[in-house]
């Protein structure tokens, strides 16, 4: 390295990490003095595109906060921190810029949809005003985007599967970067600024539900604690394929995900602590899937650099032309839950109260919205991109377009039976009795269906519907066969227990964000 080499200003958005972290890693071989920058971009906090729900919302801002938090300690470990400014981070760095007057390299990782790639512009553009170096990196996969065997990126398979049987054969996933211990000081005079509070973006701290399958904190920290209980300390990884359908609890699943969309963990230090537990412990099918869910996510963020913009349009990938309706009563309903269909109420209210729903909660109020209902699937979209704290725009839009048949589905049509699914998944009633108390005197099965119940039956529950549960504001008639039948298909006595049903997979299983849930 020159002894000239300057500043180097580190943009960080969506890796909110130390270790495996490029960005860091270049910057401290090419700079003198290294400059972490987390900008809270005021555009991250106005409202959604096309129905204007809060952009961010208190769970995943509450997370974000942590996040930053416990990146600024981990840096100052290293003898570094993290700077924090309020304002659009292409204006942060340009007064920065003129603020050092020794800045000589912007670094950042590539993001893949038009907001980020917007502020990678305005960040270029600005360097270019001050003749600084830019230097970017891919950084946010599994799998690197220049080791695809589809290049150039138009020619990635519309189909999953093809995907992920190509990476499989073809490809390799990189090592991930040895970090240093100690990291290059700030420049002289730089104070690394305050990080807001709740209040500042006008918000409340959300009351933590003792509910909620996911009560964690945001940040590297707990993203690693998390990894070491789930795969070392408890072995729930070797057991994971059997339980990811689970609704209850943190357990049932990694929860990976709020830590992987804020890039608190990288996805190849994930890769490397499966081959290891392969290799020290055991490899099975479980262990597989978390990577199979890996690189469904990987999938979704190569489909967003394809089909750019598409991924956000109303006719969606396969420019289809479907009448969707944009009934604001009818969507309340299904946000609030209030449909009267109690598998779909009881994942809407676990939403609305902790920020998190489970992977199979996903999958069926999305078919709800999209199939039963026929509501615009960018209301259902922009609803979870509002509340989820694992929020990850590509993995979003990518399965709400798949849901709504509109995006990377080879089946046409693919609907989830309500009844169904609450009678495979949820067999006994526990997870709605947990989020709809209303219908807790109801016994077993029952529950999922309680229009089809005696009135004696619902006067002894204390349930009339209407007044004290809604009446369902759409009922399927594929429902039917499956009212008053136990789980597995006949007629079950009152009470009968069962948990859920374990399918045997299809190759593809409706991935939905959440799926590498971690906590």
């Amino acid at each position: 390295m020159s002894g000239t080499a300057g500043t180097a200003i580190c943009v960080l958005r969506c890796d909110l990490r130390a270790h495996d972290n490029q960005v860091l890693h270049w910057a401290q071989h090419n700079a003198d003095f290294v400059v972490p920058l987390y900008c809270f971009d005021p555009r991250h906090y106005l409202g959604t595109h096309c129905y204007s729900w809060p952009k961010t919302g208190p769970y995943r801002l509450r997370f974000l906060l942590e996040s930053v938090k416990d990146l600024r300690e981990t840096l100052k470990k290293k003898g570094s921190t993290l700077v924090v400014r309020k304002g659009k981070p292409e204006d942060v760095v340009c007064d920065l810029i003129t603020q050092l007057g020794s800045v000589t390299a912007v670094v950042f990782h590539e993001e893949a949809t038009q907001e980020e790639l917007d502020v990678e512009k305005g960040l270029c553009q600005v360097c270019g005003q001050h003749g600084v170096k830019v230097q970017t990196f891919w950084g946010s996969t599994l799998y690197h985007r220049d080791d695809l065997p589809f290049r150039p990126i138009d020619r990635l398979p519309d189909v999953y599967t093809h995907f992920r049987k190509a990476l499989e054969s073809g490809a390799r996933v990189r090592p991930t970067l040895r970090m240093p211990d100690q990291l290059k000081p700030l420049a002289p005079g730089l104070q690394e600024g305050s990080i807001p509070t709740m209040e500042d973006f006008g918000q409340k701290d959300p009351v933590t539900d003792p509910r909620t399958a996911f009560p964690c904190s945001g940040g590297e920290t707990q993203a690693l604690m998390r990894l070491q209980y789930y795969f070392w300390d408890t072995n729930l990884v070797a057991s994971y394929k059997e339980t990811r359908n689970g609704l209850v609890g943190m357990d049932y699943s990694t929860k990976f995900a709020p830590w992987l969309a804020l890039g608190c963990i990288s996805p190849r230090y994930i890769y490397e602590q499966i081959q290891k537990y392969e290799t020290e412990r055991t490899a099975n099918q479980s262990t597989y899937w978390v990577l199979f869910e890996l690189l469904w996510r990987d999938y979704f963020r190569f489909v967003a650099l394809k089909y750019g913009r598409r991924i956000f349009s109303l006719r969606g990938l396969q420019s289809k032309e479907i009448p969707w309706k944009k009934d604001l009563q009818l969507f309340s309903c299904w946000k609030e839950g209030r449909t009267g269909v109690p598998f779909v109420d009881a994942n809407m209210r676990e939403l609305s109260a902790t920020g998190f729903m489970s992977n199979r909660g996903r999958q069926n109020v999305a078919s709800f919205l999209t199939k039963d209902l026929g509501l615009d699937w960018r209301m259902g979209a922009e609803w979870f991109e509002s509340l989820l704290v694992d929020y990850d725009v590509c993995s979003n839009y990518g399965n709400w377009l798949y849901s709504a048949g509109i995006g990377n589905d080879p089946r046409e049509n693919r609907k989830f039976n309500m009844i169904k699914q609450g009678l495979d998944y949820d067999g006994n009633g526990d997870y709605v009795r947990l989020w709809v108390p209303e219908l807790q005197g109801i016994k077993g099965a029952d529950i999922h269906t309680p229009w089809a119940l005696s009135s004696a039956a619902l006067s002894q529950a204390g349930v009339t519907l209407g007044e004290t549960y809604p009446q369902p504001v759409v009922t399927a008639p594929e429902w039917s066969r499956h009212i008053h039948q136990r789980p597995g298909g006949s007629p079950h006595p009152r009470g009968s227990k069962r948990g859920p049903a374990q399918h045997k997979d299809r190759g593809i299983d409706f991935y939905f964000s959440r799926k590498k849930d971690a906590c």
